[in-house]
């Protein structure tokens, strides 16, 4: 049986002077190990839920658990322990004036002595292939580069669920692809937890499992090739399906059969290649 690290269980939310609910009862379990994308268009609720689950808001109805501790002003402090995130532009989360010192900083907030310290900033910039760049200035790094070192600056603090809020939109694709495997290495490494809230569905196509969301309530939820088959009920909810979907859909309206829904460029390009080579 999968183990539930976050629960939601009726949860609703609405911003001041708004009379719809951003999160309107909304209920779901993220499990030990997964790596679910949260996907949806600007005002689905995917925002707000990040902003939930990381306790910068708390639910007006309901009430969200993390690793067993049920999340309030009182206990939102242990619970980021325990849960870490990345943001989307990595200029705003850099602090120190060189990499080693931007990882050290969550560590000297959190009381971590030096020696432990020193192991950990070394350990997490190796896990993220940054290790060479302990004394490069932040801004000379490229955007991937910079993701990188933000993600090892949460690795640093030893965190059992990782949140990406919108990590890889800034990035150019070459950057986008370095953080994506970064985070699938680390997971299955360390049995890490991954949410990744994004409206990027060509990210979302390498989580286990998708939840859409839609106007505050969960819309659909299943795994990628699932999700991705309801191709024109995501093009309807305002979502821009992977190219390798589009792809597919045209060979199939040309007369080309294939298998099934294709998540990556390289499996459609290796589906066509047998297909031709059957011809």
């Amino acid at each position: 049986m999968r183990k539930s690290v976050v629960s939601l269980k009726n949860v609703s939310f609405h911003y001041e002077n708004q009379s719809d609910y951003a999160l309107d009862n909304v209920s779901l379990d993220i499990y030990e190990g997964e790596w679910l994308a949260i996907v949806g268009h600007n005002g689905s609720g995917k925002s707000t839920m990040a902003k939930l689950l990381n306790g910068l808001q708390f639910p007006q109805q309901g009430e969200i658990t993390v690793c067993g501790n049920r999340l309030n002003e009182e206990s939102i402090w242990e619970i980021r322990k325990k849960l870490g995130m990345v943001f989307q532009n990595p200029d705003n989360q850099f602090v120190g004036t060189t990499v080693q010192d931007d990882v050290a900083f969550g560590l000297e907030n959190h009381g971590v002595p030096r020696d432990e310290m020193i192991f950990r900033v070394g350990d997490s910039l190796k896990k993220v292939k940054m290790d060479l760049f302990l004394n490069q200035e932040p801004h000379h790094l490229s955007g991937g580069q910079k993701q990188r070192v933000a993600i090892a600056g949460v690795l640093a603090l030893r965190p059992t669920i990782i949140i990406l809020d919108e990590a890889t939109s800034m990035l150019d694709p070459k950057g986008r692809g370095e953080v994506l495997e970064t985070v699938r290495e680390l997971k299955e490494e360390k049995t890490l937890t991954v949410i990744s809230i994004t409206h990027d569905l060509e990210e979302a196509a390498k989580a286990d499992r998708i939840i859409v969301m839609n106007k505050g309530k969960v819309h659909r939820e299943g795994n990628p090739e699932d999700i991705f088959s309801l191709d024109e009920e995501l093009i309807h909810l305002g979502l821009d399906i992977p190219f390798s979907i589009k792809m597919s859909n045209a060979f199939r309206q040309k007369g080309v059969a294939l298998s099934k829904h294709y998540l990556s460029e390289e499996e459609l390009v290796n589906e066509l290649w047998t297909f031709r080579s059957k011809i």
